[in-house]
């Protein structure tokens, strides 16, 4: 990695880290920025605000996911507009949290255009075992998904992208408005089946250390992203 490349991914780091402490009075104690162009992968570690320190105790896990909703509504557009300035497009956005760890995820993703200019690492051990794994999780759940395709961002950090995966009771819920019911339950019953299988841990060789899920219905599209801490 260039100096440039480090300079670029520190101002990130630093802004993002402003924005999360002025919107939630507490940012992250730690904020690692990885550009694998069209991705771009922040993962936070130690967020959790004193108040929201005390719902999660109270079991009000899903009041806290909530009210970062609403927080992140408002921060992803002035998100983007800032990675504009590191000559980033980002055309999708991703997120979700990991409340047992204190930690958090966002993912960009560039237009398409850029998705044909760059590629980042798409072999690695244990790849097509993953994506079967995958497969089984997503057909348990909704339906087999019509492509998958996982990228290593580095060495701790896996990332799968799966499309077509909405069955037509999903779809409706969402025509309905229920959408976010449908990734609420989405969430639950995934990273319940992702947390229990045991074959992951063997097809990494490496702990996990943090899962992640996000969806965009819109497209039909779902984000997975694995925090590996492999040994040395």
């Amino acid at each position: 990695m260039d100096k440039n490349e480090k300079q670029i991914q520190s101002e990130i780091a630093s802004h993002i880290g402003r924005l999360l402490r002025e919107s939630f009075g507490k940012g992250p104690q730690s904020i690692y920025v990885n550009i694998s162009r069209p991705f771009i992968v922040i993962y936070l570690r130690n967020f959790l605000s004193p108040t929201e320190k005390i719902l999660l105790q109270q079991d009000q896990v899903d009041s806290v996911r909530h009210t970062r909703d609403l927080v992140m509504k408002s921060l992803i557009p002035e998100i983007k507009a800032y990675l504009l300035l590191a000559e980033m497009n980002i055309r999708e956005f991703y997120y979700d949290w990991g409340f047992d760890n204190y930690s958090g995820i966002l993912v960009g993703m560039e237009s398409d255009r850029h998705s044909l200019l760059y590629s980042p690492q798409e072999w690695y051990a244990g790849k097509e075992e993953l994506h079967g794994e995958m497969e089984k999780i997503s057909q348990q759940i909704q339906k087999k998904p019509e492509e998958i395709r996982s990228y290593l961002i580095n060495e701790r950090t896996l990332l799968v992208v799966r499309t077509g995966m909405l069955i037509s009771l999903g779809k409706e819920l969402i025509r309905l408005g229920f959408e976010e019911s449908l990734k609420l339950a989405e969430h639950n019953l995934e990273r319940r089946h992702l947390f229990n299988n045991n074959q992951l841990q063997k097809i990494f060789q490496s702990r996990i250390s943090d899962i992640f899920m996000d969806w965009n219905f819109h497209l039909d599209k779902s984000v997975t992203v694995f925090i590996l801490n492999p040994s040395k």
